[in-house]
């Protein structure tokens, strides 16, 4: 696949010795980035908790399940809120790409008294034509019939799209597309009350994709600077083909049946 953009910096070759003092230098850095997101993930455990209230009701293709179910009997809930409204004729590219590493991660989390769960406002019929497309496994539900998703400000009504402005990402931003990105964390107790404990939107789910870790370490890294829409490369993984070529000024493309415009 041609993808590439932009190009390494003229490589600085040097001896061996050379190299050793300059990787240990940044292994200083790499350490210091290390024990602070050691410490921001300590603070994000102390963020208070909301009670959730509402009873949310979901459907999936074993039948209508209650928040309170989806957790399985463990205590902790992650949710990933999947971009794949009613009617569209696919899932975001982009939720396709972080969705792509969920499958690997769902046994151990479940070792860890944590269940996962991937969530939109597609019908299930809609839900499970995409999911056998793609090949995936994690467990996926419908909140087609729930508020769940605009509570959570990851879907968005016709009239809000109309203002211009929406709340996501915990400020009002620009946004055409009637579904966003997320994902939450919810707390189950041992009186069945649940508690919303965590949700982050947009870059904060940079985390969750193995796939840019993976190329941070690359001397090309993300290779996205030239880009008019920094994941513009990236294609639902059956779209891979030998003779693709990347159009750098290529914008945002809602997927089929959105409804919505290029943003």
């Amino acid at each position: 696949m041609a993808s590439s953009v932009g190009k390494t910096a003229s490589p600085k070759v040097v001896s061996h010795a050379e190299w050793l003092v300059a990787r240990k230098e940044l292994l200083k850095r790499e350490k210091e980035l290390t024990r602070l997101r050691d410490e921001l993930a300590r603070q994000r455990r102390e963020l208070p908790w909301e009670k959730v209230e509402k009873p949310y009701v979901f459907e999936s293709s074993q039948g209508r399940q209650t928040l309170a179910e989806l957790f399985d009997g463990r205590s902790q809930l992650i949710v990933y809120h999947f971009m794949l409204g009613p009617g569209w004729k696919e899932g975001c590219p982009s939720c396709s790409f972080l969705a792509d590493g969920f499958d690997g991660a769902v046994v151990h989390l479940a070792h860890r008294d944590t269940t996962f769960v991937v969530i939109s406002r597609a019908t299930v019929p809609e839900i499970e034509t995409f999911k056998k497309r793609m090949g995936w496994q994690f467990r996926w539900v419908s909140s087609f019939r729930s508020d769940f998703n605009f509570d959570y400000h990851i879907s968005f009504t016709k009239e809000d799209l109309a203002k211009g402005n929406v709340d996501y990402n915990y400020s009002e931003s620009q946004f055409r597309v009637e579904e966003a990105p997320g994902a939450s964390v919810f707390f189950k107790d041992a009186a069945g009350e649940i508690f919303h404990t965590y949700s982050t939107y947009a870059r904060g789910l940079d985390i969750l994709l193995p796939t840019y870790n993976f190329l941070d370490l690359t001397p090309k890294g993300r290779d996205e600077d030239g880009l008019a829409f920094s994941m513009a490369w990236v294609r639902h993984h059956d779209r891979y083909t030998d003779g693709y070529v990347l159009d750098a000024k290529q914008l945002y493309i809602s997927p089929a049946g959105s409804g919505s415009s290029s943003s």
